[in-house]
């Protein structure tokens, strides 16, 4: 039987984190059931990303929506999705149809970004066919977070991602 998903448009539903000090500006694709649950980024508690960040800069990674918020400023980095709605059975970023994608200016404008990176391939293909036109600006693209990325430990997302967090 079809998920509901399947016949549905799904709104994002999570605004992007951002300011004025944000150099680098970190997409994901679309955020999982879990995330949208959370009404925040990465809510699934087997996805590394947090843990990541956490290793990266040295210390324990947020817990709370808030402390995760003030992480994210604090070390000059934006996050955001590329996919602001879409078809998507549960969160399997190879089921999702029918994308349109987030406005990346509103962050652009906003923010010095010097650097994008997409957290995985899907979020890096999605980002080269709907946002790069408009953008001009190339995206890295980095091995993913999420746990169905089993060949990637978390020791090898640090020495992945580390040196393209710091500008």
């Amino acid at each position: 039987m079809k998920q509901p998903s399947e016949f549905h448009l799904i709104e994002h539903g999570i605004p992007p984190v951002y300011g004025p000090g944000c150099r680098v500006l970190v997409l994901g694709s679309f955020p999982s059931v879990k995330s949208r649950e959370a009404a925040f980024f990465y809510g699934h508690p087997q996805n590394r990303f947090w843990k990541m960040l956490g290793a990266v800069y040295g210390c324990a990674p947020p817990e709370t929506v808030e402390q995760k918020k003030a992480f994210l400023l604090a070390h000059g980095i934006a996050l955001w999705d590329v996919i602001a709605r879409c078809r998507i059975t549960g969160s399997s970023d190879a089921s999702i149809r029918d994308a349109a994608p987030n406005d990346l200016s509103l962050v652009l404008n906003a923010c010095p970004i010097e650097r994008i990176l997409a957290n995985g391939a899907t979020a890096a293909a999605l980002y080269e066919r709907f946002c790069l036109p408009q953008t001009g600006i190339p995206a890295i693209r980095l091995p993913s977070t999420s746990p169905a990325n089993a060949s990637f430990n978390l020791q090898r997302l640090v020495e992945s991602w580390k040196p393209q967090l710091f500008i």
